[in-house]
């Protein structure tokens, strides 16, 4: 008999909380029962997730939530372009892009990325000059997952030098500026609307530095990633430097789109593709795979364990790669804009949703944030990301260090060592999930953000919350719009600072 959701919660809560170091030794196959591996042609990936407070009997009640909460059907709705996001009434077509799923609409976005490959490949071969740098304007999803993946896949010999600006402190735009010949720079700007104030303005501040250094068409050296392109033609851009991308792509997951224009143009296009095939993969994966075998949904079992039945409020990601230096950035939106929710897709008090992310790179969080997770009070589940190849041609010494602290921190956490000494004590039984890529490349960490994706929404089904509308970010905009506008009193805090600030028209 299928339970309902309420009663694979109450399930869920029955379950007694054996330590890590307990299960270890009851199961000797417990390596195996968690730790799964994800084939990408030439790569592969390991997700290991023995060191959760997972087991056998908690794997079968969430999947018995998963059923209760119609994920099957949630999924099959996603792939197939239907609406999953019921309070804008839009499908979520991300998977589209790399290939996988509703037929018209992969058809659609081919044509899209044909249109955007014809323009990269005409930019490398010189149609429009000589191209030595590329700053790319957005703000949000337009921005964190182009950052990231140049950072990561950009480092060597880039073909074009790219600089990504959202920040409205023109002390960022300035930087971008520094680093760049205004003779031989590309502007993108990345805006679904093309209306967002801070890219518009940071736009603009880009089009009269071209202008004061003497470039005589400024505007022609936009290249405009938007859904509205009507607004990007209004703005003074040509058609065919437009590169539109569709409404039911959100921000947050749209570097597949034209927004990661900036990641072909600095990697070229075959490496662009092959990071949408290593997602395409992951794709097929969570489309595919039932129940506890499904990597991203299992993920999500471990989220919610440690959200609902352990009451974590964080969750931690540590990058042993500094070329990965910028995912926990990207996670931070990707997880909290999403699931960062207090209703139900009813309008219902929720419950806690989606934990704090944060997280940094090692070796270097080690010596900053590892005492807490060793010897604090807070419970933090973690991840653990790394390559067994380097990024780097120096002294092989520098990547054994880096993965003997990654692996061994792990290890620590779980076993931790007991001492009379209440200083010297370490308790131990502290969570972490361990992904390890072969290498670091277009396809592994195109796999790597997909998993995410999934891992996020597989969440939001369980929770019965909507992943993709975000309103909660508008709010600050009307009042930053209505303070630009005067004539409105705020609270006193808020009165006085603008007034110190010259920015009161009362």
């Amino acid at each position: 008999m299928t339970k309902t959701r309420d009663e694979a919660w109450k399930s869920l809560a029955l379950h007694p909380d054996p330590t890590l170091n307990e299960l270890f030794a009851q199961d000797p196959g417990r390596v195996d029962m968690l730790s799964s591996r994800l084939e990408l042609g030439e790569m592969g990936i390991r997700f290991d997730w023995s060191k959760t407070h997972l087991t056998d009997s908690l794997l079968t009640d969430f999947e018995a939530l998963a059923d209760a909460s119609d994920f099957d059907t949630m999924r099959a709705r996603l792939f197939a372009g239907e609406v999953v996001n019921p309070t804008e009434n839009r499908a979520a077509e991300h998977s589209a892009l790399r290939g996988v799923g509703q037929e018209a609409s992969v058809e659609e976005a081919d044509a899209l990325r044909e249109r955007m490959k014809l323009l990269v490949e005409a930019i490398h071969a010189g149609a429009l000059g000589e191209v030595n740098h590329l700053i790319h304007v957005g703000i949000g999803g337009s921005a964190l997952g182009p950052a990231l993946a140049v950072d990561a896949l950009g480092r060597d010999d880039p073909k074009v030098d790219v600089h990504v600006v959202s920040n409205i402190d023109g002390v960022a735009l300035e930087e971008a500026f520094e680093a760049c010949d205004p003779a031989t720079t590309l502007i993108a700007v990345a805006s679904k609307t093309f209306t967002t104030i801070e890219t518009m303005t940071n736009a603009q501040s880009a089009l009269k530095w071209l202008a004061d250094a003497g470039v005589d068409d400024p505007t022609g050296r936009v290249i405009a990633l938007t859904a509205a392109p009507e607004k990007a033609v209004e703005w003074g851009v040509d058609e065919t430097r437009i590169l539109p991308f569709a409404q039911s792509v959100g921000g947050r997951y749209s570097l597949w789109s034209s927004i990661g224009f900036p990641i072909a143009i600095s990697i070229g296009w075959e490496m662009f593709k092959q990071m949408l095939n290593g997602a395409a993969r992951v794709d097929e994966h969570f489309r595919d795979t039932a129940g506890r075998d499904n990597l991203p949904l299992r993920a999500a079992f471990s989220d919610l364990y440690y959200l609902r039945l352990r009451g974590c409020q964080t969750r931690a990601v540590f990058a042993y790669d500094e070329r990965l230096r910028l995912f926990p950035d990207y996670l931070q939106q990707l997880e909290m804009e999403s699931n960062g929710k207090s209703v139900t897709v009813d309008g219902e008090p929720s419950g806690p949703t989606a934990p704090i992310t944060w997280g940094g790179v090692g070796t270097d969080a080690q010596h900053a944030v590892f005492q807490l997770l060793h010897q604090g009070t807070h419970l933090v589940p973690i991840d653990f990301i790394a390559s067994i190849e380097p990024g780097d041609l120096l002294d092989s010494a520098h990547h054994h260090i880096l993965l003997m602290n990654c692996f061994a921190q792990g290890a620590a956490l779980m076993a931790g060592k007991q001492s009379d000494d209440p200083h010297r004590n370490y308790p131990g039984d502290r969570p972490s999930a361990t992904i390890l890529v072969d290498d670091l490349d277009a396809a592994t960490f195109g796999a790597l953000v997909a998993f995410h994706e999934h891992r996020v929404f597989a969440a939001a089904v369980m929770l019965d919350i909507n992943p993709f509308d975000q309103f909660g970010v508008e709010l600050g905009k009307e009042m930053a719009n209505k303070i630009e506008a005067g004539g409105e009193t705020f609270d006193a805090s808020t009165e006085a600072l603008l007034k110190d600030a010259g920015l009161s028209n009362n």
